[in-house]
């Protein structure tokens, strides 16, 4: 139970805006930091999926601008390093100013990597003759080279280990008996600070216009009558807000999961409506999110960190198992509602960070809650229809695959298409 609890503390961190765009200003703040002066000139080498989910979401903090460039003059002029994540949290007006006029100078060069990696980032800041250099590669704040005027300052001799593999040890049935074996108390303080920082988010969203607003137009529709006023209308609300919000540049923090403050959003918000609409305990929430997160991590261990799958919706089958859970069903009836919510969201592209990725979490908690009340009919989609198999661990096994190996050329569609002048 250690190891998982620790897993947890490791897959569950905070971020500010989406993370590849914050990805990119942290890299560049260390490399700023290494060569200890203002650069006049960035480069930027990085991975097609960072292209695609930097390209068209609002940086937070930057007065609403959008990219790559804007993502690392953020990091180089406004960033603080040591907040990983939250490294672009503090920025003045002073420092915003820095950020503009060194934008004006075009000093920013970017190129696609090409390397196969996933999630690649290489930044060198310049001044003059010297320069520093950072390399990122398989996770978000995995720093595996830093390089000042050629002195290597620190290099990871095996940079290969994925940040995914302790996650592939896991089943669903083993966090199902651990959901209901935990001490709460180990997790408290973790899930307090998910159900604190997501739902300020989703009430942002809700309140302010974000995006295409998403969330605000459900409630809306609850409201005047359009939809029902419903714990399923209610979840897919709040979570789809809270990304609204997220992708439209709110400077509030997020909890991530799996790398990811959309995946993190999807496993938390929906369980949290359930539990307050239903009127669950403390307890019951807890173990509850110790499920959904648990298996978001799982289930998007099969496809990786970055890719042309989205990434919610390994999140969705996550929330359907956490809400069986809560809901007193027992492991068949559980494992049976990931699968059908993994059947009817299976193969949802991921086309870069921006507004409609609330679209898809919305569809996603949806089918969540119809996959529930499938199996709690005694439902489930049937075994060899299309990737769907019996068993649910197989069947995460089989969105794996086809995230990994039949999306690759998928992924380089859309970012061409992404990437077109228009």
């Amino acid at each position: 139970m250690t190891s998982v609890i620790k897993l947890l503390h490791n897959e569950i961190i905070p971020a500010e805006g989406c993370t590849e765009p914050i990805a990119i200003a942290y890299a560049t703040a260390k490399a700023v930091e290494i060569l200890g002066k203002e650069p006049e000139k960035i480069s930027l080498s990085i991975s097609g999926n960072i292209i695609k989910n930097v390209k068209s979401v609002v940086v937070p903090n930057s007065g609403g601008m959008v990219g790559i460039a804007v993502s690392a003059a953020m990091g180089a002029f406004a960033g603080d390093a040591s907040r990983e994540l939250m490294v672009i949290s503090k920025v003045t007006e002073d420092k915003l100013l820095k950020v503009k006029k060194f934008l004006e100078k075009n000093a920013v060069h970017i190129q696609n990597s090409k390397n196969n990696m996933k999630l690649y980032i290489k930044v060198k800041v310049m001044n003059g003759n010297e320069y520093a250099s950072v390399e990122m590669k398989h996770s978000h704040t995995n720093l595996t080279e830093i390089i000042k005027n050629d002195e290597v300052i620190h290099k990871v001799a095996d940079d290969k280990a994925m940040p995914e593999d302790a996650a592939k040890m896991l089943s669903i049935k083993l966090i199902y008996d651990l959901a209901q074996q935990v001490d709460v108390s180990k997790v408290k303080e973790l899930f307090d600070a998910v159900i604190m920082c997501n739902s300020a988010i989703a009430n942002d969203g809700l309140t302010h216009k974000y995006g295409v607003n998403v969330g605000r137009n459900i409630k809306q529709s609850m409201e005047n009558g359009f939809y029902g006023s419903d714990v399923r209308n209610k979840s897919a609300s709040f979570a789809a807000a809270a990304s609204d919000a997220r992708m439209g540049g709110s400077s509030m923090p997020v909890m991530t999961t799996a790398g990811s403050g959309n995946v993190g959003l999807t496993a938390s918000l929906p369980v949290i409506t359930f539990a307050r609409e239903r009127n669950k305990t403390d307890e019951e929430l807890y173990r509850g999110l110790f499920f959904s997160h648990l298996s978001s991590v799982h289930i998007k261990a099969s496809i990786g960190r970055l890719s042309a799958y989205c990434g919610p919706m390994c999140a969705a089958g996550a929330v359907a198992g956490a809400i069986s859970v809560m809901s007193g069903f027992d492991y068949d009836t559980t494992a049976k509602a990931i699968i059908n919510t993994l059947a009817g969201v299976s193969g949802v592209l991921c086309d870069g960070a921006n507004s409609s990725c609330a679209v898809k979490i919305a569809n996603g908690t949806y089918a969540a809650y119809d996959g529930i009340a499938m199996a709690a009919n005694g439902n489930v989609v049937t075994d060899g229809d299309g990737i769907v198999a019996a068993d649910v661990e197989q069947t995460i096994r089989n969105i794996g695959e086809l995230a990994q190996k039949g999306m690759n050329q998928t992924d380089e569609v859309i970012l061409d298409i992404m990437t077109r002048d228009r």
